[in-house]
């Protein structure tokens, strides 16, 4: 690998990837319209994200190991293929059934494109810019994430029918797998042997990939939550409607594409470890305006200073991980995806606390979350 890149021509499709990625946020607001719309209880509701991100445990080491076989570009179009279909059911059929299927095929298909698009990114551009450019992909993450409730509430409010959000991302969904498609892109194998379960599972045994690995469940089991809980939060708490409460999850999106973009810039002159604990540090920061400093403008400010906390954790654990072991980073990136499954684990764990105790109660979750990404930090810095 040259510190120069590789294609220049391949760097816009394998980008315009994590549009396609970021995909899968439209479930923040999704929730919300699902819960009105069939009446659903807070567990239920909550159960919906589990539906999205159970198969990042199931298929993200098998998707890893295929990438090694079949190639990263291939395996990355069949996982938005499987995406771009999940957004056509509910535009055809809308109901709490067909949202089921959408929902799980959402889910598989995202799987399969969060494990390629990485170690595609990682073959595209230098070693040494890996950081960067990964917050500069989450950046773009974040952007799509920040459109999704803004779509949906328009469609909503000007036409009367905010699933229109769904067909909006299959074209585009489309016209991505269309585009990286006619471009050539040299892959490198991480590996002389090849991928096998054995060794996907092996590098648990270290401690340093399994603690980043552990930081990834808590992190996007924690913004899951984040995204799927702040209208409940504030038509809960703060008796705001449901649209704009909805709207507000933008405040959200809009901190993280903002954090992922100062990311983009600031990793090319910061050490990585600093950057990970101050980041860890703020999320704790907004966390505490949320729970402990009442009003509905200290709930916004909090949530848009948690955005910009967490807008880089994950791709500073994943590049973190990658410099220990870059020979591996296929296997890496399975495991690192697998963890995903915190997105289906914490949401339900907040709906449970919220029904049974209290809406701003369930945020508690978050503390020791944030807790243990700090921990790690530490940990990070002295090895």
């Amino acid at each position: 690998m040259t510190n120069k890149i590789i294609n220049k021509s391949s760097l816009a499709p394998t980008l315009m990837v994590y549009v396609v990625m970021g995909f899968v946020d439209i479930i923040g607001v999704s929730t919300a319209y699902i819960k009105n719309d069939f009446q659903l209880d807070d567990k239920m509701t909550q159960l919906l994200p589990s539906l999205v991100f159970v198969w990042f445990f199931i298929f993200s080491v098998p998707a890893g190991i295929l990438l090694e076989r079949f190639g990263k570009k291939k395996i990355l179009n069949i996982g938005m293929l499987v995406s771009g279909l999940s957004m056509v059911i509910p535009v055809l059929h809308y109901s709490f059934e067909s949202m089921i299927c959408a929902f799980i095929l959402l889910g598989i298909g995202n799987t399969v494109v969060q494990v390629a698009a990485n170690p595609l990114l990682y073959d595209v551009v230098s070693k040494d810019k890996f950081s960067s450019y990964m917050s500069l992909s989450q950046f773009i993450k974040a952007s799509c994430s920040l459109a999704g409730p803004i779509i949906a509430v328009f469609m909503s409010i000007q036409i009367g029918d905010w699933k229109l959000v769904f067909l909006v991302y299959a074209l585009v969904t489309m016209i991505t797998i269309l585009w990286l498609s006619s471009k050539s892109i040299k892959e490198f194998k991480s590996m002389d042997r090849t991928a096998t379960f054995g060794s996907c599972f092996s590098l648990l045994k270290n401690r340093s990939i399994l603690l980043l690995v552990l930081g990834i469940f808590v992190v996007v089991g924690s913004e899951v939550g984040m995204k799927t809980n702040i209208a409940n939060l504030l038509q809960g708490v703060h008796n705001l409607t449901l649209d704009n409460a909805s709207l507000a999850i933008s405040i959200f999106f809009s901190a993280q594409m903002l954090g992922r973009f100062g990311g983009a810039i600031s990793l090319r002159f910061v050490d990585i470890n600093r950057f990970f604990r101050l980041s860890t540090i703020l999320s704790l920061v907004g966390l505490f305006m949320v729970l402990f400093i009442p009003g509905v403008w200290s709930a916004r400010i909090g949530i848009f200073v948690i955005g910009v906390g967490t807008s880089n954790i994950f791709p500073l654990i994943f590049s973190i991980a990658a410099q220990k072991l870059p020979t591996r980073v296929n296997e890496i990136s399975g495991l690192m995806i697998m963890a995903i499954v915190g997105g289906a684990l914490i949401p339900p764990l907040m709906g449970l606390i919220s029904s049974t105790v209290g809406v701003l109660e369930s945020f508690y979750v978050l503390l020791i979350a944030f807790g243990y990404l700090l921990a790690l930090s530490l940990y990070s810095k002295t090895t």
